[in-house]
């Protein structure tokens, strides 16, 4: 509760700092499924960070006033729901539980709102999130100017909350990395589980199983995103889901996966033989992936960039490629010919890594604001610094073609972990996950 109540009073002081306002901030909405089953419940993350109450039909109204305020509006007690539902905190229950200065029915949202608007002089919104209650601000903004004639005003200024919310939560605190940590943890023995599970024979579904097991087994909240579970050719499809492929003799598996835990999200992806042993080819690529990401891995550190691992990774990819007859160099010259002209994108297409936190692809600005423009259409990429998470995730994906060396043909090679960004370099906290062809081939034999 500290921890949230902490972001809560930080946010309000920025708030505070531009002149003050008040700032509305809701949770998701249920959503059906199909007849009278809804999809599970995932609460918003930016409600969430705010308030850890993981209950729908809320919304958190900050005031950055004379006197701030957190207010909380939720579902009423009500025993008879609860019977079907289950436990419901209620206004009074969640304001003591999670430390709101007041707490409404959420029934009263339409009553109290113009109320806590009327003279604000800015709106904190994250306008065009939810069309349900964009409507209803709009609806509490009109009654604000209808007392116009009688000396009260509505909200001058409208600024996105999200704004200052992204910065909020680029910077991971103790708390968090911790959830990271214990996600990250648990995902990777769901990797190591599904590489000692798996054989040829089996299909991409029934290794997901171990990982979903894995996942639930360790109080996991739920996969932080869609399972990727790729089996041969499937591996050069980047967005593959799990299906009734069947792994071969010969084949890698490539798996995308991780868990969420006290809502933070993991993101690790490891590739192995389906044999547990890697073909002359296969280890080939893939010791040129694994080089690639330990130079990308190099450059998380204060004071680079966001896009130096990326850039170090593809010096090292390009390089393999080259050297492999996957480019060729009788045609590119130089590795810095290569890498500009841009070729190698038919191998690897995707950039190197993203943010991560509570959502998988977390919030956060990529590029530095207010620094001068290096290009006329570009802002330098952001500065890394102590406290950011984010993955690292370089691969190589090689479909058949008349140039490229048959030996090659449907590898799909991609490894993934998670890293924090330290004082001195980052951590990388998903390193349980067998990563190196020794450990990876020891892990399947056991």
């Amino acid at each position: 509760m500290k921890s949230y109540a902490a972001r809560r009073a930080k946010l309000i002081a920025r708030m505070r700092a531009d002149g003050g306002g008040v700032a509305i901030i809701p949770t998701s909405h249920e959503v059906m499924r199909n007849s009278d089953a809804d999809y599970p419940y995932r609460h918003d993350s930016y409600f969430y960070y705010l308030s850890g109450f993981t209950e729908p039909e809320a919304v958190i109204v900050l005031v950055a006033g004379e006197t701030p305020q957190a207010i909380l509006f939720c579902r009423e007690k009500e025993l008879e729901r609860e019977i079907w539902d289950g436990f419901r905190y209620g206004p009074e229950g969640a304001r003591s539980a999670f430390g709101f200065d007041a707490a409404f029915p959420i029934s009263a949202l339409d009553i109290e709102m113009p109320k806590l608007l009327a003279d604000s002089p800015a709106l904190y919104y994250g306008l065009g999130s939810d069309a349900k209650l964009d409507a209803q601000v709009q609806s509490w903004l009109g009654a604000v100017r209808r007392q116009a004639r009688s000396g009260v005003s509505a909200p001058a200024r409208l600024h996105d909350i999200h704004v200052l919310l992204n910065e909020m939560r680029l910077f991971k605190d103790a708390d968090e990395m911790a959830s990271m940590k214990r996600a990250a943890a648990i995902s990777a023995e769901a990797h190591a589980r599904a590489m000692r599970f798996s054989r040829p024979g089996l299909t991409e579904y029934q290794v997901e199983a171990e990982l979903l097991h894995e996942f639930r087994r360790h109080g996991s909240d739920a996969p932080a995103y869609t399972s990727i579970v790729a089996a041969g050719t499937n591996a050069c499809v980047l967005h593959y889901r799990a299906g009734s492929a069947v792994l071969k003799e010969g084949e890698l598996v490539l798996i995308d996966a991780g868990c969420e835990f006290e809502s933070y999200a993991s993101d690790i992806t490891r590739t192995y033989p389906a044999n547990g042993t890697f073909s002359e080819p296969q280890r080939t690529l893939y010791e040129i992936v694994l080089a690639s990401q330990t130079a990308a891995i190099a450059a998380v550190k204060p004071g680079n960039r966001f896009n130096d691992p990326h850039d170090a990774a593809v010096r090292v990819l390009v390089q393999g490629m080259l050297d492999t007859g996957l480019l060729d160099k009788n045609k590119l010259g130089s590795l810095d010919d290569a890498v500009a002209n841009g070729d190698y994108r038919r191998f690897y297409m995707h950039r190197t890594s993203h943010w991560i936190g509570m959502d998988v692809h977390d919030v956060g600005d990529y590029r530095e604001a207010g620094e001068a423009k290096s290009a006329p259409h570009e802002k330098p990429w952001r500065i890394l610094r102590p406290g950011m998470a984010l993955t690292v995730e370089p691969g190589i994906y090689v479909r058949p073609a008349p140039d490229v060396p048959e030996q090659y043909w449907n590898i799909g090679i991609r490894i993934e972990d998670d890293a924090l960004v330290t004082e001195s370099g980052c951590e990388i906290i998903s390193s349980d996950a067998p990563k190196t062809v020794a450990d990876i081939e020891s892990t399947m034999r056991h």
